[in-house]
């Protein structure tokens, strides 16, 4: 027995040894099949009257192919890797009108979109055809990807090195006619996410600030106010990446620079007009101006009543020589003619031109095209500045994936608070007339370029759908310290986004990129660890026990009746 077991503990330590080995190689094959671990971003879903629209799915596990797949292939366990910059939207809009069976598909959008990425917000990176090139894709992709009904997973990653890689080598296998199988390999996407659910009592926040201004002495009557409007918050394909640089982030800049310049004039009761200026950040912009209703709504009739007029601000940031009153009242009503008069003179002395349109609305119809059409339902004048000259459809031109920081044009946004601020100035001070400039360039009441850009800048950041910023948002915290600032009695109004729209969360993930070996590979690598392994296994007997226990292994038994005898 001493002398056996020596030779036993040498065996058992050989074979501890070998499953030591297995493990290692094993654990090594493992680790070389993780690809790379990138961002991904869902495309939204969302229904309407309860009408399902956007992606149902948000659970990804199918093989990589490319646009340069086989005629006839069955891509129903296949993700589509499509750059946005080779798309072929007549192929999408096929797949998706005829609901074909797909995998999944995954976007690939050009860096110059990746709001956080400072060095691809250069804007010398990227020729000014190639940006307009694609901003009207990704605009057609948008209008395709929201009122559709899709059926499998749908997501949006930024092109770089490793997924461009990847992208590659599936594009080469797709070539040679061996598209990636569960037999002969490839890349394999994962994205591991809960099923979607139903955001519960939606919340929009609303916040208003006043500037009061001065009475007369002895002067029992309320002054009149004017309003100045800029709905915050966005719409788009993919909700975490949907920041309306244009629609409305250049409104919310001009509304907080106006609110600054005049909190410089009614901070002294010599310059204090005698107006009221409310300033009111909405939201619930896209669902039909929601957060707009309930906000007015709030106001008793002797507030609505004081409101001389109100303009509403949006999509001020990207136009060249021409801007857009929008009106519900005739041109030939009064107020809407002084209005207008205002702001065309002072557009003329600034070097461009301001248009006026005219929609009615129907007060039963309870879809509005503009803001100041809410304002227009409680019979409040009102009028919309905007570079749009017609009223965009439902859930269109709402800050979606082509509205970036690359498309703003910062003068723009400077020439529009020009206009807005003269105008209502000569308005509350009476001082009609041409080249009277009261927010004058190189005085203490010019426009502050360094301070639009800053907020430019943040908000072109800022992904900002509503139903996604929560009550205490750090930016709707710094919206109303901003207001703060500039304007008095600053008020947040809570409440709950209502009518025919409901949202569901999960909106990005991490997508998990496997190269997945063959199944031949599998079988040969299976092949080769067993002959190993009887080889060792065989040498490590002979060598410590000897080649008669080796064969004595292998002998049959004796039998109950043979050991009895």
């Amino acid at each position: 027995m001493s002398s056996k077991n020596p030779r036993e503990r040498q065996m058992l330590e050989s074979i501890y040894s070998m499953i030591a080995l297995v493990f290692i190689l094993v654990t090594c094959v493992d680790l070389c099949d993780a690809a790379t671990v990138v961002d991904v971003y869902r495309l939204i879903q969302y229904d309407i009257s309860g009408v399902p629209f956007g992606s149902r799915f948000a659970t990804l596990n199918h093989h990589a192919g490319s646009l340069h797949f086989a005629p006839g292939a069955d891509l129903s366990r296949t993700v589509l890797v499509i750059p946005v910059r080779e798309l072929n939207i007549t192929f999408v809009k096929e797949y998706i009108s005829q609901r074909k069976p797909l995998g999944g598909l995954l976007f690939l959008l050009p860096q110059m979109f990746n709001f956080g990425n400072r060095e691809a917000a250069t804007e010398g990176k990227y020729q000014i055809r190639e940006k307009e090139l694609m901003k009207t894709v990704l605009a057609e992709l948008e209008r395709l990807l929201i009122h559709a009904n899709i059926p499998y997973p749908v997501y949006f990653a930024f092109e770089d090195d490793d997924i461009d890689a990847v992208l590659a080598d599936v594009k080469r296998s797709d070539v040679s006619g061996q598209p990636a199988t569960a037999t002969t390999g490839g890349y394999k996407l994962v994205v591991s996410a809960p099923e979607p659910k139903k955001i519960v009592s939606p919340s929009i926040t609303n916040i208003q600030g006043w500037l009061p201004g001065l009475k007369a002495d002895g002067d029992p009557n309320q002054l009149p106010t004017i309003a100045i409007v800029a709905s915050y918050d966005t719409f788009g394909t993919a909700p975490a990446l949907s920041v309306g640089s244009d629609s409305n982030g250049s409104g919310v800049v001009a509304l907080l620079e106006l609110a600054r310049l005049f909190s410089l004039l009614y901070s002294n009761p010599k310059t204090r007009g005698r107006y009221n200026l409310l300033f009111g950040l909405t939201s619930g912009g896209p669902y039909n101006y929601n957060g707009t209703h309930k906000w007015l709504r709030s106001f008793d009739q002797r507030q609505r009543e004081s409101i001389d007029y109100a303009i509403c601000l949006n999509s001020i940031g990207s136009w060249d020589n021409e801007l857009w009153i929008h009106v519900s009242k005739p041109p030939e009503n009064a107020f809407i003619k002084q209005i207008f008069e205002g702001f065309s003179t002072v557009a003329e002395e600034l070097g461009f031109e301001v248009g006026l349109k005219h929609k009615k609305i129907n007060i039963s119809n309870p879809r509005v095209a503009w803001e100041h059409e809410q304002f227009s339902k409680l019979r409040v004048t009102a009028a919309t500045l905007s570079e749009l000259s017609a009223a965009p459809e439902l859930l269109e031109s709402t800050g979606g994936l082509s509205d970036s920081r690359h498309f703003i044009n910062e003068t723009a946004i400077v020439r529009s608070i020009k206009l807005v601020a003269e105008s209502i100035a000569r308005h509350i001070y009476g001082r009609q007339g041409k080249n009277i400039q009261i927010f004058a360039d190189n005085t203490s009441l010019a426009v502050n370029s360094p301070y639009i850009r800053s907020w430019v800048d943040l908000l072109s950041k800022t992904p900002r759908v509503a139903p996604f910023l929560s009550k205490n948002d750090p930016f709707v915290t710094a919206l109303k310290k901003e207001l703060e600032d500039h304007t008095r009695e600053v008020n947040v109004h809570h409440e709950v986004l209502d009518g025919m729209f409901t949202l569901y969360d999960s909106t990005k993930a991490k997508l998990n990129i496997y190269q997945v070996a063959s199944v031949t590979f599998d079988l040969l690598l299976l092949l080769v660890l067993g002959s190993y392994l009887i080889t060792l296994f065989t040498f490590l007997v002979i060598t410590t026990r000897g080649l008669d226990d080796l064969i004595s292994l292998f002998r049959r038994p004796p039998s109950r009746k043979v050991k009895t005898a």
